[in-house]
């Protein structure tokens, strides 16, 4: 089934198709879409994992600074998901 990626990046909500072929992530995909370097942020999220005990404050961490990268409600759709249902 044919993955899509839409997320609201400054106002505007965007889709594109998603691949776990091209991108490890929905986030990732996203800042490449915009053309967004996040290198340096992934480092940060990697010492975030690194010091951290749980998964929540990696998961925390990637919301908050997406969003302040200007982007909000990214998440995957699929062909299903926008079919009519009867």
């Amino acid at each position: 089934m044919p993955r899509k990626l839409t997320y609201i990046y400054k106002g505007v909500r965007k889709e594109l198709p998603f691949s776990y072929s091209r991108h490890n992530d929905i986030y990732e995909a996203a800042a490449a879409a915009e053309g967004i370097d996040i290198s340096n942020f992934l480092a940060m999220e990697e010492q975030v994992r690194m010091t951290s005990k749980g998964k929540h404050a990696v998961k925390d961490f990637r919301q908050k600074e997406f969003a302040r990268m200007g982007f909000s409600e990214i998440k995957m759709v699929s062909e299903e998901d926008e079919s009519p249902r009867t």
